[in-house]
């Protein structure tokens, strides 16, 4: 029960930092049309249902959830997996030495938090600030590229740092080796995606073609989307 009640604290910070960046920030959701592939995704002829409930609603509660969290991974944010987590353990443990050793007991003997910690390591190691700037650089607006970026990367970084100390652990990872060799050994060749992916975003949203005749980008922006998320 006493660990549950750190948890409930933490989930009040977390929903609210995730809130206030996907609620509350000018511009956030032009930043997702933008800087990720979510439309492009929606000309896949794959899923049994469209991308958004209402075809003309660009609103955060149109877009379905799957969308949602493969756009956001596409463009190597995952940003739906850990938004939030580092400020919530930040506030929660401030800077009382007791309450992080309370923290790492909790990752040692509660299966549960352990395991939360854990994922929350592995979608860390799937996002790329540096590879997720590029992405951000196709948002036109500098200004709210500048702030919805500039908060990303720094919830990424507050989030990495917090969970390795909760976790008492050196390196992001480090229980779990051999899934960290495997992700380590993908990104070699997904990073060359994600690059050539953006080059195609960028040629197809500046010549589109039409029904009549499509852009001639479409196709290989369309390879990329499905490498990617085979990688």
């Amino acid at each position: 029960p006493e660990y549950c009640t750190v948890v409930e604290e933490m989930v009040r910070h977390a929903e609210d930092s995730y809130r206030e960046l996907t609620d509350r920030t000018p511009g956030f959701m032009d930043y997702f049309y933008e800087a990720t592939p979510v439309n492009e995704i929606a000309l896949l002829n794959i899923g049994s249902r469209p991308t958004h409930r209402a075809r003309a609603d660009r609103s955060k509660q149109s877009v379905r959830a799957i969308p949602w969290v493969f756009g956001w991974a596409q463009s190597r944010h995952t940003l739906p997996a850990w938004y939030g987590m580092g400020t919530a353990l930040a506030a929660w443990r401030g800077s009382d030495p007791r309450r992080l050793a309370e923290l790492q007991a909790m990752c040692r003997e509660w299966p549960f938090f352990r395991a939360l910690l854990s994922n929350m390591q592995m979608t860390l190691v799937k996002a790329d600030m540096d590879i997720a700037s590029e992405y951000a650089a196709l948002c036109g607006d500098e200004a709210v590229r500048a702030e919805v970026f500039g908060r990303v990367r720094a919830e990424f970084e507050r989030t990495r740092d917090e969970v390795l100390a909760a976790a008492a652990n050196p390196r992001l990872m480090d229980e779990t080796p051999m899934l960290a060799l495997s992700l380590a050994r993908r990104n070699p060749y997904l990073d060359p995606l994600n690059h050539i992916q953006i080059a195609m975003i960028r040629r197809y949203r500046s010549a589109p073609g039409s029904d009549e005749q499509p852009s001639p980008w479409l196709d290989p922006l369309l390879r990329t989307i499905n490498a990617i998320a085979a990688g």
